[in-house]
């Protein structure tokens, strides 16, 4: 029970990853709200359903999940969208929703969680990065790789910023990952998604793609006491795959 006591703030935690980590920090004692669209059906200790794009509901997530959980110890940024394609089949609105969904809420929610946190003594804080853009350019995702090199790069400068507070702020940095997103993704393109993911899983020297569990544990990890002297780290989490 490692976190036993504490309070956690997980966004997108209706997609794969999100809801990996809501489940896994309320089994192992912490208390959590969750953010998503519709957050029906997730199991939570308090429901904070929104749409990002709206920066007032960004804005005050952090004291809303403070105020309904008494509380606030850890923050995941774990909700994004990926936008396909180069820069020049990227229309206007894929950038409003990438750069709205992947960078700015994030920047948000963090701004509005930081000085709680800090009031209280500190805090974890770990974003969504990817593998794509956060640790490497990727090919034919142009905006998607962009908004994770931005939401990086924030993360080592407010871990810089804000370590002095003893809020730890880092990022876990998956590829590929077998999620409802991953297998829509291939239906929109005409591909079965259980083959589709078969196939991918080969190009993975560890044999497969990732579960969302694999990503859950490390960003676990990461929010624990166990990380307690992590700070401003980027952890890919690639099966021994390269972006290529």
């Amino acid at each position: 029970m490692r976190f036993s006591g504490r309070s956690a703030l997980v966004t997108g935690a209706a997609g794969g990853i999100g809801a990996a980590i809501a489940r896994q920090l309320r089994a192992e004692g912490a208390r959590v709200a969750v953010a998503d669209r519709d957050t029906g059906g997730i199991e939570a200790e308090a429901h904070l359903p929104g749409d990002l794009l709206d920066p007032a509901y960004a804005d005050g997530l952090a004291g809303a999940a403070r105020a309904a959980l008494d509380g606030l110890d850890i923050v995941i940024n774990n909700a994004g969208v990926i936008t396909r394609g180069p820069v020049t089949e990227t229309t206007d609105a894929d950038w409003s929703l990438s750069l709205g969904v992947n960078v700015e809420a994030p920047f948000r929610i963090c701004r509005a969680a930081i000085p709680l946190m800090a009031a209280t003594g500190g805090g974890a804080i770990v974003n969504v990065s990817s593998c794509w853009g956060g640790k490497a350019p990727g090919p034919n995702h142009a905006v998607y790789c962009m908004t994770k090199a931005a939401i990086a790069s924030l993360t080592q400068c407010m871990a810089m910023d804000h370590a002095h507070q003893g809020i730890r702020v880092n990022a876990v940095c998956p590829n590929e990952v077998n999620t409802p997103m991953l297998r829509t993704g291939f239906a929109r393109r005409g591909f079965d998604p259980d083959t589709a993911v078969a196939e991918l899983g080969r190009t993975v020297p560890l044999g497969r793609i990732a579960e969302p569990e694999d990503i859950s544990d490390v960003a676990l990890f990461l929010a624990s006491d166990a990380a307690r002297y992590v700070c401003g780290a980027l952890v890919e989490i690639n099966g021994g795959k390269a972006v290529a």
